[in-house]
C-alpha cells in the first residue's frame, strides 16, 4: 500500500491549505484513513480521521472548526482542508491508512494506523 502526500506549503496565518493523499495497491474503500502532524521537538498527534464510508469524522479539539477532513473514492484520495491556519499548525502532515473491518468506525490513535506516507511540510508564517 502506498500513500503520496500532496498540498504543503507555506501560508501566512489566518490563511488555508488543502491536503491531498493518494492512496494505491489497496481496496480504498476497505481502509480507515487518519492525518497526523508532528511539529519540530514535538510527538506526532492526530489531526483528523475518517470512516471508510466517510460518514464520521473526528478532530481533535485543536483544529476542530478549522480542519475537515473527506474522502473521493473515485479518485482514491483523502484531504484535509486547512482554514485560518495559525503558527502553531506548523508541522510535517502525514496521511495513514488502516483496514477496518466496520465502515462507520474512526480512530485517532496512531498506534492504530499500518501504512503511512512520507508526509508534507506546512509552514504557517505570524
Amino acid at each position: 500500500v502506498k500513500l503520496v502526500e500532496s498540498g504543503g506549503g507555506l501560508v501566512q496565518a489566518g490563511g488555508s491549505l488543502r491536503l491531498s493523499c493518494v492512496v494505491s495497491g489497496a481496496s480504498f474503500s476497505r481502509l480507515a484513513m487518519g492525518w497526523f502532524r508532528q511539529a519540530p521537538g514535538k510527538g506526532r498527534e492526530s489531526a483528523g480521521a475518517i470512516s471508510r464510508n466517510g460518514a464520521n469524522t473526528d478532530c481533535p479539539d485543536s483544529v476542530k472548526g478549522r480542519f475537515t477532513i473527506a474522502r473521493d473514492v473515485a479518485k482514491n484520495t483523502v484531504y484535509l482542508q486547512m482554514n485560518n491556519l495559525k503558527p502553531e499548525d506548523t508541522a510535517v502532515y502525514s496521511c495513514a491508512a488502516k483496514s477496518a473491518a466496520y465502515t462507520d468506525d474512526t480512530f485517532s490513535s496512531l498506534d492504530s494506523y499500518t501504512y503511512w506516507g512520507q508526509g508534507t511540510q506546512v509552514t504557517v508564517s505570524s
